[in-house]
């Protein structure tokens, strides 16, 4: 009798205990600087605002028609490029269209593009910020025109292969960057 109770008794002791509860979902949280802005200038004929937790603005190599600047957050791994072109001839449409067509390039990896228009008549300034949901290579695609002269348009971009719930929190971080570089533009004359 022995023999039977006391692998038995032992199951019931080993068995007792907390029934293991599945872990519940964590989330990751990233939480970046509050945003502290000054006025930059460059060697174009406009200027605007950047983020300070941004490196210095680089120029790129460009014509002479079409001038390039990179707008880079190390810590983000992301950059926004700008490309500056001078209105002419009528080639305004043909930059509109351009721009557009960059954006809707992502459609096939995007869940969704919204679009914000830009209007700061006092400056001049009227654009649309596109912004893009999904696996896209593209975050944000935007433009920013005084419909004379000048022609900003610009993108972001992120150094790693493009997965939006990891790169989410940073892309809508740096959308508020970028709404403040269109708001900001200021044309030199």
């Amino acid at each position: 009798m022995k023999k039977i109770v006391l692998p038995i008794l032992s199951l019931f002791l080993l068995g007792c205990g907390d029934d293991p509860l599945p872990k519940p979902k964590g989330y990751l949280r990233l939480e970046y600087p509050e945003a502290k802005y000054e006025k930059v200038s460059i060697p174009l004929p406009f200027s605007f605002e950047k983020n300070n937790l941004a490196e210095p603005i680089r120029s790129v190599k460009s014509s002479s028609t079409t001038k390039g600047l990179e707008v880079k957050y190390p810590s983000l791994k992301a950059t926004i490029f700008l490309t500056y072109k001078d209105v002419n001839n009528g080639n305004l449409d043909k930059f509109l269209q351009d721009a557009q067509n960059l954006t809707q390039k992502h459609t096939m990896k995007a869940d969704e593009i919204s679009q914000r228009p830009i209007e700061i008549d006092e400056h001049e300034v009227y654009g649309m910020l596109y912004e893009v949901g999904g696996n896209a290579a593209s975050q944000s695609q935007f433009y920013v025109t005084d419909s004379i002269n000048h022609f900003v348009s610009g993108s972001l971009y992120f150094n790693v292969e493009p997965n939006y719930d990891s790169i989410y929190p940073a892309s809508e971080y740096l959308k508020k960057d970028i709404r403040r570089i269109m708001e900001t533009i200021r044309w030199k004359e």
